[in-house]
C-alpha cells in the first residue's frame, strides 16, 4: 500500500504540478496520523498488507512525519516500510527518520545537470538534493534508490551520468517512463522515452545488461546488473511494457481516498467512514470492494484511456 501524507510539495516538476495557482487540500481534510495508522494496522492484520511506502506530494513537508514512521514501524506483520522523497529536506529529517526506524528510501532525481534540474523542477535545488543523498548514505539508509523520469527530447543526456552514479555508489537508479499524470494535462506520447531505448543506450556504453535473477514479478521495476558487476539499474515501463497483470499495489490519498490503480477514475472514501465511527468490518468491506473492482489494466495504449482528474502530487507517488 502506498500512503500519501500530503499533496504539498516544495518543487514544481512539470510532469506532476502546475507552476502556480496550486490548490492544496485544507489541513482538516488530511488523514491524521492516528487515522493512517489505524487503516495500516487493519490492512496488515486482515488483508495481508506487509509493505507500505509513504509518499506525497513531498512527504517531508508534513509536520512531525518521523512520528508517523515510528507508529507504522510498530505494526505487527508490516515488514517493509519505505519512503519516497525529493531529497530537499533530508538535511533536516534524515537523522530523525532513521531514529524512527526507517531504512529504505527512494529519492526522485531526474538529472545531475543544474540547468536541466531548474527546467524540470522549476526550482534551483539540485545541490541540496545531492547533499541529502550523501547524508542518507552516511547515516546508513539501505537500500537507497533514485527515481528518474525519462523524457524524450529532454533527459537523454542524463542517462549515462545517472548510470555512472549507480556504478560508482551502488545506489540503484530506476528510469521511469513519462506518464500522463501532469496537472496541465499536456502529456504527449511522443515524449515517452521507452525502456527498450534506455537499455540499448546503456548497453552500447557499458556492455550487455544482465537481468537480475530471482526478480519478484510483482515489483514494478525490471532490474538489470551491468556485465562487469558494477552497479545496477531498473526500468519502470508503465507505458511501453505495462505490468498491470502482476500489479498488487493500491493507494491511499492524503485525504483518505482509496485507489486501486494509479490511473483510477474512481475512488473509495475511507476518511468519511473513519470519522463517522465505522467499525473495522465496515472499513474492510469498502477496502475489499475497491480492490476487487480493480480493472485489467490502465489502458494508456488504448483509445479508451482517460487521464485521471487528479495530478500525480494529489494522488501520491
Amino acid at each position: 500500500m502506498r500512503i500519501s501524507v500530503t499533496d504539498r510539495c516544495n518543487l514544481r516538476c512539470f510532469y506532476c504540478m502546475p507552476i502556480e495557482d496550486v490548490h492544496y487540500l485544507p489541513r482538516a481534510e488530511l488523514l491524521s496520523f492516528e487515522e493512517i495508522t489505524r487503516l495500516a494496522r487493519l490492512l496488515a492484520s486482515r488483508c495481508g498488507v506487509h509493505k507500505i511506502r509513504v509518499t506525497g506530494g513531498e512527504p517531508l513537508v508534513r509536520q512531525d512525519l518521523p512520528l508517523l514512521i515510528r507508529q507504522l514501524k510498530q505494526i505487527p506483520g508490516l515488514d517493509d516500510l519505505a519512503l519516497t522523497t525529493n531529497g530537499i529536506l533530508l538535511d533536516r529529517f534524515a537523522e530523525p527518520l532513521y531514529q524512527a526506524g526507517l531504512r529504505r528510501i527512494n529519492i526522485s532525481l531526474d538529472t545531475l545537470d543544474a540547468t536541466r534540474f531548474q527546467q524540470i523542477a522549476r526550482r534551483d535545488s539540485l545541490e541540496r538534493v545531492l547533499d541529502g543523498i550523501q547524508l542518507a548514505r552516511a547515516i546508513g539508509f539501505e537500500p537507497i534508490k533514485i527515481n528518474a523520469v525519462a523524457i524524450r527530447g529532454l533527459t537523454e543526456a542524463d542517462i549515462l551520468p545517472l548510470a555512472n552514479l549507480a556504478r560508482e555508489t551502488g545506489i540503484e537508479v530506476r528510469f521511469i517512463e513519462y506518464m500522463p499524470l501532469d496537472a496541465d494535462q499536456a502529456w504527449e506520447r511522443e515524449k515517452v522515452l521507452p525502456a527498450a531505448t534506455l537499455r540499448r543506450i546503456l548497453a552500447e556504453e557499458f556492455g550487455p545488461l544482465i537481468p537480475e535473477p530471482g526478480r519478484d514479478p510483482q515489483l514494478p521495476a525490471s532490474t538489470y546488473c551491468f556485465a562487469d558487476g558494477r552497479g545496477r539499474v531498473g526500468f519502470i515501463a508503465s507505458v511501453s511494457e505495462p505490468f498491470c497483470g502482476s500489479c498488487n499495489r493500491f493507494r491511499l490519498t492524503a485525504d483518505g481516498k482509496l485507489r486501486n490503480c494509479l490511473f483510477s477514475l474512481e475512488e473509495t472514501d475511507l476518511r468519511d467512514l473513519l470519522r463517522a465511527g465505522a467499525t473495522d468490518e465496515q472499513l474492510l468491506q469498502q477496502v475489499l470492494g475497491c480492490i476487487q473492482a480493480k480493472g485489467p489494466g490502465h489502458e494508456i495504449n488504448s483509445r479508451q484511456f482517460l487521464q485521471p482528474a487528479r495530478p500525480m502530487h494529489a494522488i501520491g507517488g
